[in-house]
């Protein structure tokens, strides 16, 4: 292999890492043609663990590395959010039993096809563009802190020496699960994780709250914060927040919060662990 082909693997072996994978697309981008590819993968330098997506002999399939990938070298604009969210930064112990292994992903676009492919034990569950009527931003390196602060994200470290992904900050992940609420269960694990929101920041709670288009998830959210009793909400703005109109039905037989005017379960402290 000549020394202008030999750097570009080695390049390339670099930027892949231990976890990370590359599209047809991304390499075609980067002018690796499809013979060079072709050799790579006979040379056992590179590996397909999906048609159509290569990662580097004796990596590791991993679901942080298939989220970096995605956010930091494809440039799709999916983050980590809602449940799952939740669960990264420490309340895996509020959530049912088995959807701490299922990611929850938002943003405008769906993940590419292949990865839908990969054998991951983890599921990968697209919930669309979420309840926010904010611009859609590619999470490149380049992306400054400040810019996902506004978001209501940030940079999270899924484990030791694992590389930061863009996740919804708890503020942002309450609102896309109460978003997502559809039953009475749903609502019992919303409370119990609500219950322990006890350091949200009412500033960034007011900013969000402005730019969620979900009259459910909006009242559902300052529902259970003050059902909780929680210090910070006193101190939510909520000038510009549209709460809708008329009462709104969660839960059949439920009982009608008197402010927020949304049903919640009548046995919600039963609930409680």
């Amino acid at each position: 292999m000549g020394d202008q082909n030999t750097g570009k693997l080695n390049r390339l072996l670099a930027e892949l890492g231990d976890t990370r994978l590359v599209s047809s697309r991304w390499l075609r981008a980067h002018n690796y043609s499809n013979s060079l590819v072709a050799r790579y993968v006979g040379s056992a330098w590179l590996v397909s663990p999906a048609r159509g997506v290569y990662m580097r002999k004796g990596g590791r399939l991993q679901w942080e590395g298939v989220i970096r990938s995605l956010q930091a070298g494809e440039g799709v604009p999916l983050h980590v959010g809602g449940r799952f969210a939740l669960a990264l930064q420490g309340h895996e112990h509020y959530l049912r039993l088995g959807d701490a292994g299922t990611i929850t992903l938002y943003g405008p676009e769906r993940p590419p096809g292949w990865v839908g492919k990969l054998s991951l034990k983890e599921r990968l569950e697209f919930q669309g563009k979420g309840p926010f009527d904010l611009p859609a931003v590619q999470f490149t390196d380049e992306v400054s802190e400040s810019v996902l602060t506004e978001q209501g994200l940030a940079r999270h470290r899924a484990g030791s020496g694992a590389d930061a992904l863009v996740c919804s900050t708890p503020e942002r992940a309450m609102l896309e699960l109460c978003d997502s609420v559809s039953d009475a269960a749903l609502v019992y694990e919303a409370d119990a994780l609500m219950q322990a929101m006890t350091t949200l920041r009412p500033q960034r709670v007011g900013v969000l709250l402005r730019h969620c288009r979900s009259i459910k998830a909006k009242r559902l959210f300052l529902a259970l914060a003050e059902r909780h009793r929680h210090a910070w909400l006193s101190h939510v703005p909520l000038d510009g927040v549209d709460l809708g109109r008329g009462k709104r039905a969660l839960v059949p037989g439920g009982h009608l919060h008197p402010t927020y005017q949304i049903t919640l379960p009548g046995d919600l402290d039963e609930h409680l662990a």
